[in-house]
């Protein structure tokens, strides 16, 4: 059996909810025999994954955070190929729940994500594959460019203000990128713009209201005008320029290949060689819901395990995805950590204790010995 969960949201890292899983399984069925992999699909724990699977090496720095005050993050370095985790610079976590309100989302800045791809610039490297998801973030990427050497600026050529895109006329200047292939490792497929998009879909879980979500969305559609001048193309409708507050267009203006982060980890850890071999697959994550049907982690898991006729069966803090439409993706079944633990606060309380004991449950269902 394959053990091969995401992270859980901010509670549990993938590494720890893979270990939680595997000992709440082995008190149900000790004869089994787990692989336990655990995954990542470009957002948080991204290069941790990789580095369990690929070694390399850490280069860690202080960056501008996506409160504009220094973190110290760190890019994984293998041969000439630089891993980097947007969410390590902007990550919701680095900003205090008490924080994340509408003033605050209009504001914060992706600036530190620049700063982590010119120090991968710097020391070397020929590509640099940037994993996109759980940004705190909604500047467009802005506060990216500008750290690379395309600063926004208003009509007046003065440079407008961190996590401001909606005040930006023109970049002075390009991201100082020559000689370096870029690679968006995005976990969802968004657009940029509209009820789908950056603003909508991902502003409201960092503290925007409805009147900030507009403002936002509005402040993106002039960027993406930008964008377009600046770069000879328009990405504002491409799949993943709405990912981490927009960061994916602009790295997509910048040339970016756009690949399935869930996908590029599910190459590079060797997710197909262990199913080969498996009867069962259990995956999950913090809440499986429709955004988790757009591409994340637990999709690619399904539709790996169905190319082999490998049941697969998703663990997550909480399910609001219907039998049929996980039926759609390769779930047999889905199991939520707060029903069995007496609701949300509780599993909040004990995530790898509740985590556990769901795993045990769910064993003596699925078990085949």
């Amino acid at each position: 059996m394959v053990v091969a969960p995401d992270s859980f949201g901010g509670t549990l890292t993938a590494t720890a909810a893979a270990a939680a899983v595997a000992q709440g399984w082995r008190r149900a069925a000790p004869g089994d025999e787990l692989v336990l992999l655990p995954l990542a699909d470009g957002g948080p724990g991204f290069v941790d994954v990789l580095h369990t699977a690929l070694g390399g090496e850490w280069h860690e720095l202080a960056v501008t955070g996506p409160l504009g005050t220094p973190v110290v993050a760190r890019w994984l370095g293998v041969g000439e190929t630089a891993y980097v985790e947007c969410a390590a610079a902007c990550g919701l976590h680095l900003v205090p729940p008490e924080r994340r309100d509408p003033a605050t989302a209009r504001t914060v800045t992706s600036r530190g994500v620049g700063e982590l791809v010119a120090d991968a610039r710097l020391r070397g490297a020929t590509e640099i594959v940037v994993g996109l998801g759980g940004s705190a973030t909604t500047d467009g990427g802005a506060g990216m460019l500008a750290a690379l050497g395309a600063v926004a600026v208003d009509g007046n050529g003065t440079p407008v203000p961190p996590g401001s895109p909606a005040r930006a006329d023109r970049l002075a200047g390009l991201p100082a990128l020559d000689g370096v292939r870029l690679v968006l490792a995005a976990d969802v497929d968004n657009p940029l713009l509209g009820r789908h998009g950056a603003a909508a879909v991902f502003a409201p879980q960092k503290g925007a209201d409805p009147t900030a979500v507009g403002e936002l969305d509005a402040a993106l559609a002039r960027f993406a005008d930008v964008l377009a001048t600046a770069f000879g193309r328009d990405v504002r409708d491409d799949a993943g320029a709405g990912a981490a507050g927009g960061l994916g267009a602009a790295l997509l203006a910048c040339g970016a290949q756009r690949v399935s982060g869930a996908g590029l980890v599910r190459s590079l850890v060797g997710l197909d060689a262990e199913l080969d071999r498996a009867g069962l697959a259990v995956t999950g994550e913090g809440s499986f819901d429709w955004q988790s049907l757009r591409g994340k982690l637990v999709t690619a898991v399904a539709a790996a395990a169905a190319e082999r006729g490998v049941p697969c069966v998703v663990l997550a803090g909480q399910v609001s995805v219907g039998r049929r439409e996980a039926a759609s993706v390769g779930v047999e079944a889905a199991y939520a950590v707060a029903d069995g633990a007496g609701g949300l606060e509780a599993s909040l309380a004990d995530p790898a204790g509740t985590l556990s004991a769901l795993a045990e449950r769910v064993a003596s269902r699925w078990s085949r010995r």
